[in-house]
């Protein structure tokens, strides 16, 4: 469509309409629009956009910021925290002010902490939002540049291409076949055409086919609009701004929830059984309350979720030096679990810079015509967005073909169902041709002709590696063009092009495989030019499925033949997305993709990985983002998203472990003893402490089996570690009782005093024997920070029966004599613990007796927020299989 620039006004006059309703704008012209927004076909100039851009603020609907009542809101509304800051301020109320108070500040400084942890983690993932951007072509100062989604304003003219989230509310001004995916604002499954023409006013908005609506996506075509409003502003806009954002649940989450349900059901029974024995002895209902609500409280790790988000943050701290953006910060646990990879071969296992090789007719003869025609049936040279091959062929036209001479009339773009383009244009002599350029596979199969020489030819191409586009063409009389005009066509010749192997994939490959990720490649291209590159990097096992292949198989055969391929060829985007999803029946698959024909597949793929230059469908669709193109930064991603993994469960483990024993500890002597063994307020400090110390966690080095093969939570391994190793140190508590009984001869005051010292050296040493099945520190070695964190809270443990605030706090000093069998006793405890460490896992099978390491149940049930599980080449400490 042509506008008459004429009719409306100068792009300088100040602008009357921010926004433009689209329903509104759908019943005006496009003239009639552009002049409302003191627009033109050539857009506004770069200081009008300044300008507007102050009124129109931002084209975003959300923003990821920090909200610190929201943290603070996670932060206190464990119902057990509740319960016992309910407890304390009774018994305040009632006289008992001191261990009220000293309670209260307890509880307030274990919510600091996991406040300041969380907050500071939340900012991470702020600044890694602030890195990931959406480009869009919009024409400003009469040329075209990409500019950030965000900048658009009301007037902007932009372009759309294939596979384009439309970035606002637009008018359309051209199409040229286009078709918009509605479904996440319409319900509409089919896409919808798209024209010029203006609809009535009060128009349905599933029927505003003059208007394309910002987060719908190009399905096919191309076209032209201008904005007409943003951010929340749109129709989208409106929608999202009524609705809670809330992400769907990741294995990672599910773990924890799960764990958290086991944790929540020990702390019950030992409650209630705590509690009804303090009633049966006859002690006041208030300190048995108190006593049993801390043990509760003691139990449960309650800086789980700020060791979590310090290691997450920690984490995307690391990955995006790796040049690896992680959307949400628990996708970095799923990215570990990776144990297949589908990835394109453009760009990831080639350069991606694609160069112009030759113009051949069909017995392989440099042609001038043949490049020529593949000219006519490309974008216009120049145009922002065009694909590489299209680039690198208009970087030939020096080689002498003109197309000044000829005239575009009409086109057909590219889509992913012809896998072809088409124009019709008229030569010099007025004379008109249809001109098609597309896969060779589609352009053959509609030619009526095919010289005999043409598939030796091909052939030959293809064996060198060489990507080729055919050429064909004929004479016509018409006027106009459609897709069913491409038939009975003339072969031409061939376009070759050349995207070598990358330098570097051949090492990254190598890395994948020692990580125990198997790749796949899955690409548009043909089976022998992807079997060249595979052999070339070394990867000499290739077996290969093409399309026709794929559909020609069911389900069951084709999982099986999945399974065992390497290389899947010539395969439609459906085609990608039934392929990841009958390979996640049996492992945890991530998807690597920057194109439209990528957005199903990364959307059906456990971990969706897509390139910060990706189309904007697919890197929406994508989990993880990638800064660069490499494997090599993806092994990174991989590594590290096993290591955070590795590091939590270390702190679930000991937790666990050592607040199990404590606690059960405590259960026994609260059962034999005429006094509370420990105060409510002891209790909740050693908690506190023990927790603080484990912050350091997440700086801990991991051995190199931990990170060798996907790891994922095990509730039935973590309820085993606790039943096995929380009783070996209620034996070591059991002989601080006995020695504070019978050798020290010890009252209520230092009784508490000496088996909270205890209780804490052991509880935080033990550390370093569950964070490795190695010899600690000999053969694996802790990180500094986690090591003076460890030696900092026994320090303070020590000194605080020597503080001042001793006497508040209920303790008193401990003899020198107690010191030195606390060390002889700490000694016995982890060589104890090292050798039920050794037959512990010893009885563990080393693999799992099935050959995957997920069955189609668990599958499902990942799907459904439930738990997976995974076998390893060898077990270690992480609390998974």
């Amino acid at each position: 469509m042509t506008v008459n620039s004429a009719a409306v006004g100068s792009n300088t006059e100040p602008h009357r309409d921010t926004h433009v309703p689209v329903a509104r704008a759908a019943a005006m012209t496009s003239d009639q629009v552009l002049h409302a927004l003191t627009s033109g076909p050539d857009g506004i100039s770069g200081a009008d956009a300044a300008s507007r851009a102050a009124t129109a603020g931002p084209n975003a609907v959300h923003s990821h910021r920090v909200q610190s009542w929201r943290i603070l809101a996670r932060q206190l509304r464990s119902a057990l925290l509740i319960m016992l800051a309910a407890t304390a301020t009774i018994s305040f109320l009632l006289g008992d002010r001191t261990d009220a108070v000293i309670i209260g500040i307890i509880l307030a400084a274990s919510v600091g902490l996991g406040f300041v942890n969380e907050y500071r983690a939340e900012r991470a993932a702020q600044a890694l939002h602030a890195e990931i951007r959406h480009t869009v072509t919009v024409i400003r100062d009469r040329r075209a540049a990409d500019v950030d989604v965000r900048t658009l304003v009301p007037g902007d003219v932009v372009r759309l291409t294939l596979g384009a989230v439309v970035p606002a509310d637009l008018r359309l001004l051209q199409t040229n076949g286009l078709a918009c995916d509605e479904a996440v604002l319409t319900g509409e499954s089919l896409p919808v055409d798209k024209h010029t023409t203006p609809v009535p006013a009060g128009t349905a908005l599933a029927d505003l086919t003059c208007c394309a609506l910002m987060g719908t996506v190009v399905h096919s075509g191309s076209g032209v609009g201008v904005v007409v409003a943003t951010g929340t502003h749109t129709e989208f806009g409106r929608i999202a701004a009524g609705l809670s954002e809330r992400s769907p649940e990741t294995s990672f989450q599910a773990g924890l929830r799960r764990f958290s349900v086991l944790l929540l059901q020990v702390a019950v029974v030992l409650t209630i059984g705590i509690f009804v024995t303090n009633l049966l002895l006859r002690r006041p209902l208030l300190d048995s309350a108190m006593f049993s609500l801390a043990i509760a409280v003691g139990i449960t790790p309650q800086l789980l979720p700020a060791v979590v988000s310090t290691s997450l943050a920690a984490g995307s701290r690391q990955l995006a030096r790796y040049k690896v953006l992680v959307k949400r910060l628990v996708c970095i646990e799923d990215l570990g679990d990776m144990d297949v990879l589908v990835t394109d071969k453009t760009g990831t296992l080639t350069d991606g810079t694609i160069s112009f090789r030759a113009a051949a007719d069909t017995a392989g003869a440099d042609s001038t015509e043949v490049l020529l025609h593949g000219l006519l049936a490309t974008d216009a040279e120049g145009q922002a967005g065009a694909n590489p091959l299209d680039a690198a062929l208009w970087q030939a036209a020096h080689a002498g073909a003109d197309t000044t001479a000829y005239r575009r009339i009409a086109s057909v773009p590219f889509d992913h169902d012809r896998r072809m383009t088409s124009a019709l244009v008229r030569d010099p002599r007025g004379a008109s041709r249809i001109v098609v350029k597309g896969a060779p596979e589609s352009v053959l199969a509609r030619c009526a002709d095919i010289p005999a020489d043409a598939h030796t030819t091909l052939d030959r191409f293809f064996a060198q590696g060489i990507r080729v586009v055919a050429v064909a063409s004929r004479t016509t009389t018409a006027t106009s063009l459609t897709a069913a005009d491409e038939r009975d066509l003339h072969l031409d010749g061939f376009l070759a092009f050349l995207d070598p192997p990358k330098a570097d994939a051949a090492e990254s490959l190598r890395r994948l495989a020692r990580l125990g990720v198997t790749v796949k490649i899955a690409t548009g291209d043909n089976a022998v030019v992807a079997a060249k590159v595979c052999e070339d990097l070394g990867l000499t096992d290739t077996k290969t499925l093409s399309g026709v292949d794929i559909d020609a198989l069911d389900d069951a055969e084709l999982a099986a033949a999945a399974n065992a391929a390497t290389i899947f060829a010539r395969v439609s985007p459906e085609q990608k997305a039934r392929l990841v999803r009958l390979l996640r029946q049996s492992h945890v698959v991530g998807f690597l993709g920057d194109g439209v024909n990528d957005a199903l597949a990364l959307h059906t793929a456990d971990v969706g990985i897509s390139v910060d230059t990706a189309a904007d469908v697919a890197k929406d669709s994508a989990d993880v983002v990638l800064l660069e193109k490499d494997l090599g930064v993806l092994a990174d991603g991989v590594a590290e998203g096993r290591r955070i993994f590795a590091n939590t469960i270390k702190y679930v483990l000991m937790g666990t472990s050592s607040n199990f024993g404590n606690m059960f500890s405590a259960a026994a002597a609260s059962a034999v003893l005429k006094f509370l063994p420990m105060l409510p307020s002891q209790i909740l400090l050693n908690n506190l402490l023990y927790d603080a110390s484990q912050l350091a966690i997440p700086t801990d080095s991991v051995d190199a089996e931990q990170v060798a093969a996907p790891a994922h939570w095990d509730i039935a391994f973590i309820r085993r570690f606790m039943l096995v190793f929380g009783p070996i140190s209620s034996l070591f508590d059991f002989a601080t009782f006995w020695l504070m009984l019978h050798v020290f001869h010890a009252g209520p005051a230092l009784f508490r005093t000496g088996w909270f010292v205890e209780s804490l050296a052991t509880q935080t040493l033990v550390i370093f024997a569950i964070r490795t099945r190695r010899i600690p520190f000999l053969r694996s070695k802790p990180s500094l920070p986690l090591t003076l964190a460890v030696a900092g809270v026994i320090l303070v443990g020590a000194l605080l029966p020597l503080s001042p605030l001793s006497h508040l706090l209920g303790f008193q000093p401990l003899p020198i004599g107690f010191f030195a069998a606390l060390a002889g006793m700490a000694i016995a405890y982890l060589a104890l613990i090292e050798l039920a460490k050794r037959a512990f896992f010893t009885r563990r099978p080393a693999h799992p007796p099935t050959p995957h390491r997920r069955g189609h149940t668990h599958h499902v049930q990942r799907r459904a927020g439930r738990f997976s599980y995974a076998g390893s080449p060898a077990p270690n400490t992480t609390g998974t299989r």
